[in-house]
C-alpha cells in the first residue's frame, strides 16, 4: 500500500493535512492502543466521537491528547459526544460546540465545530455522530449541512459516525453536496465496523468542493499502526484522509 502524503505546504501557501475520523467508545477499551493508533496515523486534525462525556471527562480528553502528541481543540460532553483534536500546526480563529435537538426516548446528540488556518489555508471543520434513528439522522445530516454553510468559511471538512452505510439516504445527502473522500481517492480499507470482522462503511470524511482528496480509508498496514491495537483500541477503525486545500 502506498503511503499517504505528509504533512506540509506548498510555496502558494496551500496545505496538505491528514485528518482522522475516530469513534474512541469513550476510551473504555485499551488507550495505549487507541493513543498508538492515533499518533502512528501522524493527522493534523482528529475528529472524535464518543469522547468521555461524564466523571473528569476533560482530563482523560486531554490525557489522550497529550499521548498522541496533539492538543484539545474543542468538544467532549459539551458537544454530546463529538471533539476535535489537532496539531499545533493549526492556528485556532474560532470553535463552537452545537447541541442538536432533543428527540424524546433518544440521546442527545451534537456537533464540535471549528475554523482553523493552516499556513495561508482557512478551513472549517465538524465532527459529528448521527442518530441511531433513521428520520433523526436523516434531519441531522441537513443541519450539518446547514453548519457548515453557515460557517463563513470557502473551504471545510466533517467527519465522524454517520450511523449508516453509503446507500442509505443520509449519506446520500451528504455525498450529494460534499466529497465523500472514500470514494474520491480510496486507500487503505474500507469498512470501519466492526475492527474484529469488519464489513460495512459507517464512518467517513467529506471535504467540500475545492479540496483535492489525496487518499482516504482505514489504515490497514499504515507505518506505526498496528492490527493488534486497531483491534483493541476501540470497537470502530478510523478512517484516515490527506487532503490539500488551497490557499485563501
Amino acid at each position: 500500500m502506498e503511503p499517504l502524503p505528509n504533512s506540509g505546504t506548498d510555496a502558494d501557501g496551500s496545505a496538505t493535512l491528514r485528518v482522522l475520523s475516530y469513534n474512541i467508545r469513550s476510551m473504555r477499551d485499551d488507550t495505549d492502543a487507541l493513543a498508538r493508533v492515533i499518533r502512528g496515523c501522524a493527522p493534523d486534525l482528529v475528529l472524535v466521537q464518543e469522547a468521555p462525556r461524564f466523571f473528569r471527562w476533560r482530563k482523560k480528553l486531554a490525557r489522550l491528547a497529550r499521548a498522541c502528541d496533539l492538543v484539545v481543540l474543542t468538544g467532549g460532553a459539551t458537544a454530546a459526544g463529538p471533539a476535535i483534536l489537532c496539531s499545533l500546526r493549526a492556528s485556532v480563529e474560532h470553535t463552537e460546540d452545537v447541541l442538536l435537538p432533543l428527540t424524546p426516548g433518544l440521546h442527545r446528540r451534537g456537533f464540535a465545530t471549528a475554523v482553523v488556518r493552516f499556513a495561508g489555508t482557512r478551513l472549517g471543520v465538524l465532527s459529528c455522530h448521527l442518530s441511531l434513528q433513521k428520520d433523526e439522522r436523516y434531519e441531522q445530516g441537513g443541519m450539518l449541512l446547514d453548519r457548515l454553510a453557515g460557517m463563513g468559511v470557502q473551504h471545510a471538512v466533517a467527519g465522524g459516525d454517520l450511523n449508516e452505510r453509503p446507500d442509505g439516504p443520509t449519506f446520500r445527502r451528504l455525498a450529494g453536496r460534499l466529497t465523500d473522500c472514500r470514494t474520491a481517492a480510496p486507500w487503505g480499507g474500507e469498512h470501519t465496523w466492526t475492527p474484529t470482522g469488519p464489513y460495512q462503511r459507517i464512518d467517513a470524511v467529506f471535504a467540500t468542493k475545492g479540496i483535492d482528496v489525496l487518499g482516504c480509508g482505514v489504515p490497514v498496514g499504515h507505518p506505526g499502526v498496528t492490527e493488534e491495537d486497531l483491534r483493541t483500541a476501540t470497537d470502530h477503525l478510523p478512517v484516515l484522509a490527506a487532503l490539500r486545500v488551497p490557499a485563501v
